[in-house]
């Protein structure tokens, strides 16, 4: 028997975007249960942990660990079973794990990294964990993409990162956004919202300690800003915009592709 709860499931999620955004989610209901997805369990109980300490009883839905590595099909379908069997169901897959990969790394070793967390991972576990979607009332696929993956932008003289070079992770994001607009095609018939978000730049770990300072001075957002409109996504305050063709942008409206 399928829960009675909405099953949210979050990868990449014991930091940066990913950790607000299962707090956010917590905070708003307790007929959610959040899976605090992540590669390494020990990190997942020390985010869940810390979470605990920082927000108390403000945390009203209920939340788990599950690990879970997306460049792993054995991982994949060790996390789609312990769904099934726990909650027989999966109401959002938020896709947040993702990887930067140091421009210093030879190229075609680090392009085959990063698509094979950003874009191959991104795609096995949403299929993986397609029938369990297709349980849900109102699912959502959300894929965390970036504007660094928009090809318009790319070529806007006045887009303001348009001197950020980053080709592997700007063409994963692309790529990525690809995945974005086939699923919502296929998926659309049995009424799952997909969609690709686009966070803006944010204060994450992503780019290391050195990256992550250079954020700060840079006047890079906090992830609890999108961690905030992940929230509303999941609220279907955002389904109006869903339906446009593009990326959901962190401060409204749409990107384009």
């Amino acid at each position: 028997m399928a829960s009675d709860k909405t099953i949210i499931f979050i990868t990449g999620a014991n930091s940066g975007i990913g950790y607000e955004t299962v707090v956010a989610l917590s905070k708003l209901s307790d007929s959610y249960h959040i899976l605090l997805g992540c590669r390494s369990v020990e990190k997942g109980h020390k985010a869940l942990n810390d979470m605990k300490l920082a927000h108390g009883d403000s945390l009203r839905g209920t939340i788990s660990v599950l690990q879970i590595d997306v460049t792993s099909q054995s991982s994949i379908r060790t996390a789609k079973e312990h769904i099934e069997t726990e909650f027989g169901k999966l109401d959002v897959l938020i896709n947040n794990a993702g990887i930067l990969i140091n421009q210093d790394v030879d190229t075609l070793t680090a392009l085959r990294q990063i698509f094979e967390a950003n874009v191959f991972g991104q795609m096995m576990i949403t299929e993986t964990l397609e029938p369990l979607l297709k349980k849900a009332t109102k699912p959502y696929v959300i894929y965390v993409s970036s504007e660094q993956g928009s090809i318009t932008k790319r070529l806007d003289p006045n887009f303001k990162y348009r001197h950020i070079r980053g080709e592997t992770y700007r063409m994963s994001k692309a790529a990525l956004n690809m995945l974005a607009a086939c699923h919502r095609y296929n998926y659309a018939e049995w009424g799952c919202k997909v969609l690709a978000f686009n966070p803006g730049w944010c204060i994450t770990n992503l780019t290391g300690e050195n990256g992550r300072e250079m954020r700060m001075k840079g006047g890079a957002r906090d992830p609890k800003e999108p961690a905030g409109v992940l929230a509303d996504i999941v609220q279907g305050k955002r389904d109006a915009e869903i339906e446009k063709n593009g990326m959901v942008d962190v401060d409204g409206g749409v990107l384009p592709w």
